[in-house]
C-alpha cells in the first residue's frame, strides 16, 4: 500500500478521498489554486501545494503543476478524483513518465472510453446493443446534418469526449440544427478541448441506470450492483439511488455481466461506471466513466464498501478485496445534490458567501458501519466560505439509507427539511418537491421527470408565513432587548412602561415576493398580542436552547424554529420552510424593471462568448442576442420582447459580473 498520496482535485471529492486516506494511515496531499487557498480539502490534507491561479485552467487543469508537486512532496501515486483530469489519458501518461502511480484505469483504457465514438464502436463490435446514431469521424456540418435528418427528429448530439451533461443539446427539428450543433460545438471545445460530436437519436421518457464496475491487475472483475440517475436537468443528476428501482434479479445481473463484459473489452483496471440508457427492459450503452463518479456513496451505502480503499488497493496490485458471490445488497440509500444555484432562473449558477451553513445530523464518511449510518453528508465547504464562479457550485451531497426505498425517501425528506442555507441561493426546496412528489415517490422514473412535472414543481410554494413572521418578531425583539415571555422584566428595560401599556409596530418585506407588510406587537399588562393580516392573535415566545433557537405561541399555532439574523434580513427556518423577512429600516429593494427599460443583465458572473447581433438589428421576442460561459455551461441571453438593439455594451472574450448591463434595446 502507498504511504502518500497526491489528490489532484478539490471540494468534496479532495476530502472524501483524504477521509480514507486517514483511516488507511496514509499521507495525503492537497493541491489548491488562489480561490482555494483556505478550502475545507486544504484543511482535511496532511499536506498542501499551491498550484496556481483561480481558473480551473491556472491551476487543476496544469498537469505539469501536478506531477511537479507530486514529485516535490514525495506522493506514490496520484488520486484524480472526478473531473478536471480523471479522464484524461495525457495527464495519466504524464504521471506513469514520471513514475508516479495514477490511481485510475490504463492509459489504453481512457483512451478507448474517453471518446464517446470510440467507445462506441468499441460496444458495437462486442456486440452490445446501442441506440441509433452517427459516431463518425467526418465533423462536416453538412453531413451531420443529414444524418441527423435521416436518423429522425428528435436527435441528441453530445460531445465525444464530453460529460457531465456538458456539450449536450437535444434537437427538435431539422431546422435547429444547425444553431444547436455550432453551440454543442463551442461549450465541447471549452469544456474538453475537443468540439467533435456525436448524434443518437434521442428516445422520449428512457431511463438513465448505471452500473458500478471494478476491476484489479490480475483478471479479477466484479460490479457493485446499479444505480438510477434519471432525474436530471440540464442533463445533469439531481437526484440518484441504489439500485435503481423495478429491476427484476435477472436483469439486474444481466446488466451488471454486460458492464463487467464492457470492462474486460477494454482491459479496464479501477473503478469504472458503465452507464445505459434504458427503455422498459430493454438497454442501451451510453457511455463508460473511466473514474470514480459523484455518486458512488449510493453504492457505498448499499454493499458496505469503501470504494475508495478499493481504489487505492487495486492500484496498489492488490486483487480486488470481494468476489461477485460475496458482494450483497443492503437496503436502499437515496443522494441529493445540494447546489449554489436558482431553479427559478433555470438552475442558474449562484455565487456568494455561506454566511449561515447547517446540515442535518449526520456522519462524514469514514468506514464501516458509518457507510450504513441512516444520514450522511459529503460536502466541500463550511460555513463562511465562498462559492466562486469558477467551480462546479456544489454545496453538498445528502445521502441516506433505509431498510427499504420508502424508509430512505422519508429520511430524504426529512434531512432536507433540516437543512439551512443563507447566502447564494440553493435547490434545497426544489430538491423536497422532488423527492415529495408522486411520480419519484412511486418510482415512475425517466429523465424528462422534471420538465414533464414543471408546473407542479415551480407552483408558487404554500408555507407557514404566520409562524415564520412570528419567529421573526421573536427574534427582533431580542436583538433589540426585547423581554420574551416569562423573563424578568429588569433583564431588558427598551420596551418597559410605568403603568402603562406598549405597542410596537415591525414593518417588514417578504424577500421572496418582495411584498411589504406589517405586524404590531401589543403588550396590555400581563398579555401580550400579535397584530398582522388584520387579526389580532395571543402571542408568546421565548429563545431556545441552542444558536438562533425560537419557540413561539400565536393564536392557537405553537411553533418552533430557527432565526438566521444578517443584518436586518432575518432568515426563518421552520417546518421544513425556509423564508426571508427584511426589517423595514433599510430602503426597501427596487423592484426589477429591468426587462420593461428595455436593459438586458447578466444573470451571473461570467464571459462573453458570442455577440448574435450589432447595434441597430430588430428583433423578435426572445431572439438569441448574447452567448454567456460560466461554469463551462453556456447561457444564451435572449430578449425580453421585441425590439431594436440599441447599444451592445460588451464584445467576446470580456468576463461580466453578476447583473451587469450587456446591451441597451428599444422595446416596442
Amino acid at each position: 500500500m502507498f504511504n502518500k498520496i497526491l489528490i489532484a482535485n478539490r471540494g468534496e471529492i479532495a476530502c472524501r478521498v483524504a477521509a480514507t486516506c486517514k483511516r488507511l494511515g496514509i499521507v495525503s496531499v492537497a493541491v489548491y489554486s488562489d480561490a482555494d487557498a483556505n478550502a475545507k480539502h486544504v484543511a482535511a490534507c496532511d499536506e498542501a501545494v499551491h498550484i496556481g491561479g483561480s481558473t480551473a485552467a491556472e491551476s487543476y487543469l496544469r498537469i505539469e503543476r501536478i506531477i511537479e508537486a507530486a514529485k516535490k512532496t514525495g506522493a506514490q501515486a496520484v488520486h484524480p478524483g472526478y473531473g478536471f483530469l480523471s479522464e484524461n489519458e495525457d495527464f495519466a501518461h504524464a504521471c506513469e513518465a514520471a513514475g508516479i502511480v495514477f490511481i485510475g484505469p490504463p492509459v489504453s483504457a481512457i483512451a478507448a472510453m474517453g471518446s464517446k465514438a470510440a467507445a462506441k464502436a468499441l460496444m458495437h463490435a462486442a456486440a452490445v446493443p446501442l441506440v441509433p446514431g452517427y459516431h463518425g469521424d467526418d465533423q462536416e456540418p453538412q453531413l451531420l446534418q443529414r444524418e441527423a435528418d435521416t436518423i429522425g427528429y428528435p436527435v441528441l448530439l453530445k460531445a465525444s469526449a464530453g460529460g457531465g451533461g456538458k456539450g449536450m443539446r437535444v434537437v427538435e427539428k431539422s431546422a435547429d440544427f444547425a444553431a444547436a450543433l455550432a453551440s454543442c460545438k463551442r461549450e465541447a471545445a471549452s469544456s474538453f478541448g475537443n468540439d467533435r460530436v456525436l448524434i443518437e437519436k434521442y428516445l422520449t421518457r428512457p431511463r438513465h441506470v448505471e452500473v458500478q464496475v471494478f476491476a484489479d491487475q490480475h483478471g479479477g472483475a466484479v460490479y457493485l450492483f446499479d444505480r438510477d440517475c434519471s432525474v436530471q436537468r440540464r442533463h445533469q443528476k439531481v437526484l440518484e439511488e441504489a439500485p435503481a428501482p423495478g429491476l427484476s434479479a435477472e436483469l439486474r445481473r444481466e446488466m451488471g455481466e454486460a458492464a463487467v463484459a464492457a470492462a474486460r473489452a477494454v482491459e479496464y483496471v479501477g473503478a469504472g461506471t458503465v452507464e445505459f440508457i434504458m427503455t422498459g427492459d430493454a438497454f442501451y450503452f451510453m457511455e463508460m466513466n473511466t473514474r470514480l463518479q459523484v455518486e458512488h456513496p449510493v453504492t457505498e451505502m448499499v454493499t458496505g464498501q469503501d470504494l475508495v480503499e478499493w481504489q487505492l488497493r487495486v492500484a496498489a496490485g492488490e486483487p480486488l478485496p470481494l468476489k461477485q458471490d460475496q458482494l450483497k445488497l443492503d437496503g436502499h440509500a437515496i443522494e441529493a445534490r445540494i447546489y449554489a444555484e436558482n431553479p427559478a432562473r433555470g438552475f442558474l449558477p449562484s455565487t456568494g458567501a455561506l454566511k449561515h451553513l447547517r446540515m442535518p445530523e449526520g456522519v462524514e464518511f469514514t468506514i464501516g458501519e458509518t457507510t450504513r449510518a441512516p444520514v450522511r453528508i459529503d460536502s466541500g465547504v463550511r460555513e463562511g466560505d465562498t462559492i466562486t464562479p469558477f467551480y462546479d457550485p456544489m454545496i453538498a451531497k445528502l445521502i441516506v439509507h433505509g431498510a427499504d426505498r420508502d424508509e430512505a425517501l422519508a429520511r430524504m425528506n426529512r434531512a432536507l427539511r433540516a437543512c439551512e442555507v443563507v447566502g447564494p441561493h440553493t435547490n434545497v426546496e426544489f430538491l423536497q418537491r422532488i423527492v415529495t412528489s408522486e411520480p419519484f415517490a412511486t418510482a415512475d422514473l425517466d429523465t424528462g421527470l422534471i420538465e414533464r412535472h414543471h408546473d407542479a414543481l415551480f407552483a408558487p410554494a404554500q408555507k407557514p408565513f404566520k409562524e415564520a413572521v412570528a419567529l421573526a418578531c421573536a427574534a427582533l425583539m431580542t436583538r433589540e432587548g426585547g423581554v420574551a415571555h416569562g423573563a424578568s422584566p429588569w433583564d431588558a428595560l427598551s420596551h418597559w412602561r410605568l403603568n402603562g401599556s406598549y405597542r410596537q409596530k415591525i414593518e417588514w418585506r417578504d424577500t421572496e415576493t418582495d411584498s411589504a407588510f406589517a405586524a404590531t406587537y401589543v403588550r396590555d399588562g400581563a398579555l401580550r398580542s400579535l397584530e398582522y393580516a388584520g387579526a389580532s392573535e395571543p402571542f408568546k415566545w421565548q429563545a431556545g436552547e441552542g444558536a438562533h433557537e425560537f419557540r413561539a405561541t400565536i393564536g392557537d399555532s405553537r411553533v418552533k424554529g430557527r432565526v438566521f439574523i444578517d443584518g436586518d434580513v432575518f432568515h426563518v427556518f421552520c417546518q421544513g420552510a425556509a423564508l426571508a423577512f427584511e426589517w423595514k429600516n433599510l430602503l426597501a429593494h427596487a423592484a426589477d424593471t429591468e426587462h420593461g427599460e428595455g436593459r438586458l443583465t447578466a444573470p451571473m458572473p461570467g464571459k462573453v462568448i458570442a455577440v448574435l447581433v450589432e447595434p441597430g438589428a430588430v428583433v423578435e421576442k426572445g431572439a438569441p442576442l448574447i452567448v454567456m460561459e460560466a461554469m463551462k455551461m453556456e447561457h444564451t441571453i435572449g430578449a425580453p420582447a421585441a425590439g431594436k438593439v440599441a447599444e451592445v455594451l460588451y464584445a467576446v472574450g470580456d468576463q461580466v459580473t453578476d447583473g451587469a448591463q450587456l446591451l441597451v434595446m428599444e422595446v416596442e
